[in-house]
């Protein structure tokens, strides 16, 4: 586990917000993205490009009745070193228990809504990445975020989910390992699986080479061999 930082980042230290969905589902991967700076497209990704785009096409906002609609809201959090956009954020008219923004009349619960071209996985990367969007809301708006939604497009529908001190740990945990692989521009290794083969980077990460001796493994082999005769 990563220490959490007592200090806040500086600005020029800032990663992406969205960079925690690639980590969680594989850290080689988004060295490759963030440290290296390598990216290739499949149709997964331009669908998923294209489905985002649809969510938030530059900065807008609307008001229904008692909800404000909020869409690509730039947000930040100093004290996690991210900074990213939200697709949706929703603030639900609430005078007891909502927060105050700037030029509205009233007090609002905020509610971030996370647009996935898919369906649910079984991994918590869709979530973590919602997480994180509330509280970066939560602290530049210096209110809590108790909850938000996934909304998946192939069923259609967003799904719940409640923002406990369990979540909230491990995105700060995290955002601590990727602030120390990026400081270190350390692209690790990982062990090839099947989501290899839907990897938008398989052919740039070459995950069968991951079972290879690198050059320095080698030669230090060698020179051991060479030492022992």
């Amino acid at each position: 586990m990563y220490l959490e930082r007592l200090d806040k980042y500086k600005e020029e230290d800032y990663l992406m917000l969205s960079g925690i969905q690639h980590f969680s589902f594989c850290r080689r991967q988004w060295a490759l993205i963030h440290i290296e700076q390598q990216w290739d497209e499949n149709l997964r990704t331009v669908e998923g490009n294209i489905f985002h785009k649809r969510a938030h096409d530059g900065y807008s906002s609307e008001k229904r009745k008692d909800v404000i609609i909020s869409r690509g809201m730039p947000v930040f959090s100093r004290t996690l070193g991210i900074n990213g956009v939200c697709d949706i954020v929703e603030f639900c008219r609430d005078d007891k228990r909502g927060v105050s923004l700037h030029g509205r009349e009233g007090r609002y619960l905020v509610y971030p809504v996370e647009y996935k071209k898919g369906q649910p996985k079984e991994d918590e990367a869709d979530i973590l990445q919602m997480a994180a969007q509330a509280m970066c809301l939560e602290e530049m708006l210096e209110g809590e975020v108790e909850k938000g939604y996934l909304f998946y497009g192939e069923i259609r529908r967003r799904i719940e989910v409640s923002l406990n001190e369990e979540i909230r740990q491990r995105v700060r945990d995290t955002f601590g390992e990727m602030h120390h692989y990026y400081e270190r521009r350390y692209t690790p290794k990982v062990k090839r699986t099947k989501a290899c083969n839907a990897c938008s980077l398989k052919d740039l990460c070459l995950p069968k080479l991951m079972k290879e001796r690198s050059v320095k493994e080698y030669i230090s082999k060698w020179v051991e061999e060479e030492n022992e005769d």
